[in-house]
């Protein structure tokens, strides 16, 4: 025999025909193996497993679509209860409602994700052993979120104070208008215009400053000599005519306390009223100025020296 135009001798040949045998033995060996493995699968189990898993799939789709329905719509009704019953304001409902929510939807997904592991097999209860070690580690650097979201829900659920509230922290010597309570943070924004952005967890005392009706009181310079009675008499009809301008504001009063010494031979007659919280800076000035106005017009003199303080 030639291969190439070279004689091939016999040992070669042999050698040649004994490789060729050795690798279609192997092939056979391969092929016989994976016939073996494949004629051995109980195939009438692996499809009775899927159905039967299918089954418990489907039934476990089925309850927590039921459960979720009936959780919501418990919520939703208590919820509406909740609201004609009590004065929360709105923006705290939906707070509390959304919170609540959201609540019940992890805690149902994540008995659907256990239920559905254990139906397919997989050792649930050692992938919770070893996300317990990771969960440790996580939890102690989430504590300080963790305690802003409890304490921003305490915040919102006993009404501590509402967004547009005038507030004052008192340990954060912090005080200003709220402009939104959040689970994490709070917003103020100061009379300066600051905004301040504060976690929850630093808030430990709130002195709300917006919950009661607020005193005005106005001091209005005079000077006695000139006509005392006259004075109050002309402050009295003033109080009368802003008094049915400001009646929706004006809570109580206005009521002439009478003449004050501020010192240093200077008197001034006081007014006090209580009005809603807010409308104190505009009813004063509006007071003042008309009382400034009226005696002015009546030739009484209004002092403007200087009131020096001991």
């Amino acid at each position: 025999m030639f291969i190439l135009g070279q004689p091939l001798s016999s040992k070669t040949l042999e050698s040649t025909m004994d490789s060729t045998l050795d690798l279609k033995t192997a092939t056979e060996n391969k092929v016989n193996a994976f016939q073996r493995f494949w004629n051995g699968i109980n195939w009438d189990q692996i499809i009775a497993t899927l159905i039967e898993k299918t089954i418990y799939l489907l039934f476990l789709i089925l309850l927590f679509a039921f459960l979720n329905r009936i959780g919501k719509a418990l919520i939703d009704k208590t919820y509406g209860n909740y609201s004609k019953k009590q004065s929360f304001s709105e923006s705290r409902l939906k707070t509390l409602h959304t919170l609540i929510n959201n609540a019940f939807q992890y805690t149902l997904f994540f008995f659907f994700v256990y239920s559905l592991l254990t139906v397919v097999g997989v050792p649930v209860g050692s992938l919770l052993a070893g996300a317990g070690i990771a969960g440790v580690a996580i939890g102690l650097g989430a504590q300080g979120f963790m305690n802003d979201i409890i304490t921003g829900f305490f915040i919102i659920l006993e009404q501590q104070m509402d967004v547009g509230d005038y507030v004052r922290l008192t340990a954060l010597g912090i005080e200003g208008t709220v402009t939104a309570v959040g689970l994490r943070t709070t917003q103020m924004k100061a009379l300066d215009g600051t905004i301040h952005f504060i976690p929850n967890r630093n808030i430990t005392t709130i002195s709300n400053l917006s919950r009661s009706n607020m005193q005005v009181l106005i001091d209005v310079r005079i000077i006695p000599d000139e006509g005392y009675d006259k004075i109050i008499a002309i402050i009295d009809q003033v109080n009368l005519e802003l008094k049915e301008k400001y009646s929706e504001s004006i809570q109580t009063g206005p009521t002439i306390f009478g003449m004050v010494d501020l010192g240093n031979g200077n008197f001034a007659v006081r007014t006090t009223m209580y009005v809603l919280n807010g409308k104190q800076a505009p009813i004063r000035e509006e007071f003042l100025a008309q009382y400034v106005k009226k005696l002015s017009e009546a030739n009484f003199t209004i002092p403007n020296t200087p009131i020096t303080l001991t």
